[in-house]
Formats: structure tokens, sequence, C-alpha cells
């Protein structure tokens, strides 16, 4: 009898210490959204001249379709017809783009826009695959 007792007693602890961490972990635990894109414009700026890129990843757990990335000023936007989970694309901004932020939306309803950063690397030489 008093073994049962130990026994429930040791279950019940560690049911409670589970539970716990279950509740304190399980909202740090990335959850993939069905659509979901990360947009990092980069914008270099040096005695070479400028060099910019804008890489797009589909962070989602579905296809996005039609994402348009308009750069603003007298630039043309790119159109990514379909963009893949996990997939990312790099693309360079065209001749007449404002270089101060893209704005890009898909079928699927994403609607955002993000200002291009300056990395905190060194200085590049020559053409480091950030476009021109």
């Amino acid at each position: 009898m008093k073994r049962s007792i130990i026994t429930v007693a040791i279950g019940g602890g560690f049911a409670a210490v589970v539970a716990f961490l279950l509740l304190v972990f399980l909202p740090i635990i990335p959850t993939s959204e069905k659509y979901s894109l990360a947009v990092d414009p980069i914008i270099v700026q040096d005695a070479m001249g400028t060099e910019t890129h804008v890489a797009i990843k589909n962070t989602g757990s579905s296809s996005l379709t039609n994402v348009v990335i308009n750069y603003g000023g007298t630039a043309k936007p790119d159109i990514i017809p379909i963009l893949e989970p996990g997939e990312k694309v790099s693309l360079s901004p065209p001749e007449g783009s404002k270089l101060d932020q893209v704005h890009i939306t898909t079928n699927e309803g994403i609607n955002m826009t993000k200002e291009y950063r300056t990395p905190t690397s060194a200085d590049f030489v020559g053409n480091s695959g950030y476009g021109g």
C-alpha cells in the first residue's frame, strides 16, 4: 500500500514538472504560419558607389503567389509568380529606385513595407553579390 502511494506521488510530481516546463517553454517554440514572408533590403554606400539587394524568403508553410516588390521612384516593380515555402530570392533594385524602402504585396494578403538597412560588416571589395 505504501509503495503505491509513493509511486503515485512520484508520478504526480513528474507530471507537474512536465506541465510546468511545457507552459513555460512552449511559447518560444516557433510555429510556422501558413503565409509568411521575410524581407531584407540591404544598401551599402561607400567610395566605390552604391550597392543594393533585396532578399525575400517564404517563411510560411504554403506557397505565395504574385509576390510584387515595389521599389518606389520610377522603377518598374519586380514580380515573382510563385515563391515556394523555404525558397529565397535575391533581387537587385533597378535604375530609378528610391532606395529608402521597398513595398511587398502577395495574392495571399501580405502587405509590408521594409526600410533598407546598412550591414555592420567590413567594407566591400568590388561586387560582393549585392547587385548594383
